[in-house]
């Protein structure tokens, strides 16, 4: 069964998930700032590796606009500890092994791939605005050029 995908308004499903560093991450603990959660298939693979070095790339304009960025995937915390060494990732880590955050935010669950149906992670982005709200939800994005869409999307980029 596929969780329905969120949609601006409503709550985002609060979550605390373990990190690449050791520590966890609580999205309700970040109440007050804009919060970029994206989900995405694996850790050091091609797109997968695009994406999470665009984002590390525009942290700091991100962060001068308010935004906080904390990447979801299935690996566990020594696989992205790896990954952040690897690509000198600036982006928060996330590890969510058993799915249960993908699932509460409808990024995973059927899709295609090579024109088969398949069960797997959908690669997402959900904005999270200052009162724990979605402001933006975005499903089945492309790796490459992602992150500039979504800085025009959020009007970032004047």
């Amino acid at each position: 069964m596929t969780a329905t995908r969120l949609s601006p308004g409503d709550v985002a499903p609060d979550f605390t998930l373990p990190t690449d560093d050791g520590s966890t991450v609580t999205l309700s603990d970040l109440r007050g700032r804009k919060v970029i959660v994206y989900f995405y298939p694996a850790a050091m693979t091609p797109g997968c590796t695009k994406q999470a070095c665009d984002f590390s790339d525009n942290i700091a304009s991100l962060k001068a606009a308010g935004y906080e960025v904390i990447g979801v995937s299935k690996d566990k915390p020594e696989k992205l500890a790896k990954f952040r060494e690897r690509d000198s990732l600036t982006i928060t880590l996330a590890s969510d092994v058993d799915l249960e955050v993908h699932k509460a935010y409808a990024a995973y669950g059927e899709k295609k791939l090579y024109g088969k149906l398949v069960e797997g992670v959908i690669r997402s982005t959900i904005v999270v605005d200052e009162d724990g709200k979605v402001a933006v939800a975005q499903y089945n994005v492309k790796a490459t050029g992602h992150v500039a869409k979504l800085r025009r999307d959020l009007g970032l980029d004047a």
